[in-house]
């Protein structure tokens, strides 16, 4: 079958046509993947803004209200925690105050994207970092910190794998406060919590007083991640 020079000329402008609104399709694809990303961002930006009030806006919490830096925090960390809150697992024990006072902002969260999204923010922050106002023996806090390393690594700066979280640079009060709370069961007793149950479990062999809670702190207050 022999093709003319006239059904070509016919065809070509049904092949250009086709070419453009293939490209076109394929340039509005695109958009809408950057456009997905940007209102993620966006979307977490705004539901950090109920965040605000305790955290701050730049994330350097307050300890008036027990509420710890989290600027720069592993968004895995973050997500997964605010998922704690949601079903209980953290934040409905009795003697939880901060925990029971930041479950219903928890909650207040309408959807996993919402939770993934403000995560993500909150990763994105730039860190904000204090000087460790907890008193103790950096030197003694160094030989229980080796304990630590094992999940949460030379530096402090967690490793995903064992679910272990950065805590240099984490507010050492905070640091001090939660330890507490995983030695008395306020934290860590739950059944749904298997990382704070592990956590807890840690934390009553390698810390068994007030003292030694402070020395480790005050050792991770030197590091650097």
């Amino acid at each position: 079958m022999t093709i003319s020079r006239r059904t070509i000329r016919k065809r070509s402008p049904l092949h250009a046509a086709t070419w453009s609104l293939l490209l076109l399709v394929c340039g509005f694809n695109l958009s809408g993947c950057r456009l997905g990303r940007t209102d993620a961002a966006t979307r977490g930006k705004e539901v950090f803004e109920t965040c605000t009030p305790c955290h701050g806006t730049d994330g350097s919490g307050n300890p008036a209200v027990g509420a710890p830096n989290i600027a720069g925090m592993n968004d895995w960390y973050v997500e997964e925690q605010l998922e704690n809150f949601r079903s209980g697992a953290r934040g409905a024990h009795f003697n939880d105050v901060e925990g029971m006072r930041m479950r219903p902002m928890a909650l207040s969260l309408v959807s996993e994207e919402d939770v993934k999204a403000v995560a993500h923010y909150v990763g994105s922050m730039p860190p904000v970092r204090h000087v460790s106002s907890v008193p103790g023996d950096k030197q003694a806090g160094k030989q229980v910190y080796e304990i630590c390393e094992t999940c949460h690594g030379e530096t402090g700066a967690g490793n995903q794998g064992v679910a272990a979280p950065r805590i240099a640079g984490v507010d050492g009060w905070y640091l001090a406060t939660e330890l507490r709370k995983f030695n008395s069961g306020v934290r860590g007793s739950n059944p749904k919590d298997r990382q704070g149950r592990s956590m807890r479990a840690v934390s009553r062999g390698a810390l068994p007083d007030e003292d030694a809670i402070r020395n480790v702190v005050a050792y991770i207050g030197t590091l650097e991640p």
